[in-house]
């Protein structure tokens, strides 16, 4: 038996309150119900994967994901990790509606794999970097909660906000020239998450352009099955545009290259997976679309996951791992080492590197 064939898997709940509830133009949480996967290989190698369900994004909730991941235990016991996209392709076939599941059960298959052989999981990638820089998200708050919430990240040394739009006009629009007023100098991202028609969202840009605020990127404006509304806006704007909920797989990508319906791409890998994600960014790559990584609410674990892909293959434009620092607990230590928004993976001697407390 090799030493890389699966020993044990273990399934249970992940549940992490949020410092503050945080609401998006589909939904708001105060609390991350996820799933944590453990796998132990013959060796003892340990690798751990998380499962991030948001039912209005994913079509998921923890119940069904932990249904699926335990459905997978017999599935995965005694086979090799060494054939982790056969394995992948074996979850997927069956599971294929459970995406967060497909990616935690990935996650957790390479992390135990590279503990196993020795290296960290962003060499194992391709170690075009070490490091990412992430931004720092900013909810559908008040004006004054989000200067107030602009001048910590000013103060903690991140040099990009994303401010979640996509509810009224008009306090949108305030909300992100007070946010303005407390970070003048940082870079702002804008993401309504599917909550504009196309007229809004070019309003939107339009009365920030009378407040001389040019946003770096403007995310999923409208309703992720309204491509001919994202061409619109790309047509009609210079903000580059960028598809997060439309990009949900590798056929969904390639049909916005195809019609030209935004310039960057966001990967999350509990959309596609680990193993489509790489297909997407070498998708992207071909097409010389932008690449952005972002995430749902996860904690240190899948974020680490998320800044290993990007590092290991490079060439993100836009980073978007920021939902460790809005969490009140996380049960996970390492992974990597912030200092400001960076994250830096280089002291990491294998897997993850990620421990559980």
């Amino acid at each position: 038996m090799a030493r890389t064939t699966i020993r044990s898997m273990t399934v249970e709940p992940l549940n992490m309150p949020l410092l503050e509830p945080f609401a998006i133009a589909t939904g708001s949480i105060s609390e991350a119900r996820n799933v944590l996967i453990t796998l132990t290989l013959q060796d003892g190698s340990v690798g751990y994967g998380e499962c991030a369900p948001f039912p209005p994004s994913t079509g998921e909730s923890q119940e069904t994901a932990l249904a699926a991941a335990r459905g997978c235990i017999d599935l995965l016991l005694g086979q090799d990790v060494a054939h982790w996209r056969m394995l992948a392709k074996l979850v997927r076939s069956l599971y294929f509606s459970q995406t967060t599941v497909c990616a935690g059960i990935e996650m957790a298959i390479l992390d135990a794999l590279t503990r196993s052989y020795g290296m960290p999981l962003y060499a194992f990638f391709g170690g075009a970097s070490s490091q990412v820089e992430t931004d720092m998200s900013i909810p559908i708050v008040s004006a004054e909660r989000g200067y107030q919430l602009a001048e910590e990240t000013v103060r903690l040394g991140i040099n990009t906000i994303k401010v979640k739009v996509g509810s009224d006009l008009r306090e949108d629009v305030n909300r992100v020239e007070s946010i303005r007023s407390g970070a003048p100098h940082l870079g702002i991202t804008l993401d309504a998450n599917q909550g504009y028609t196309p007229n809004e969202a070019l309003l939107c840009l339009e009365a920030l352009d009378d407040r001389d605020i040019r946003p770096l990127l403007l995310e999923q404006p409208v309703h992720k099955d309204d491509l001919a509304g994202m061409r619109y806006i790309m047509q009609h704007t210079s903000v580059p545009i960028a598809a997060d909920e439309s990009a949900g797989s590798l056929g969904e990508v390639s049909h916005i290259i195809n019609s030209a319906a935004a310039n960057v791409i966001n990967i999350k890998l509990m959309k596609t997976g680990i193993v489509e994600a790489l297909d997407i960014a070498a998708l992207c790559r071909a097409a010389h679309m932008q690449l952005m990584i972002g995430a749902m609410i996860e904690s240190r674990l899948a974020i680490s996951a998320a800044a290993h892909f990007a590092a290991g293959l490079g060439g993100f434009r836009f980073i978007d791992l920021d939902t460790p620092m809005l969490l009140a607990e996380d049960p996970f230590l390492s992974g990597y080492e912030q200092r400001g928004g960076i994250y830096d993976l280089s002291n990491i001697k294998s897997g993850l590197g990620i421990i559980l407390k």
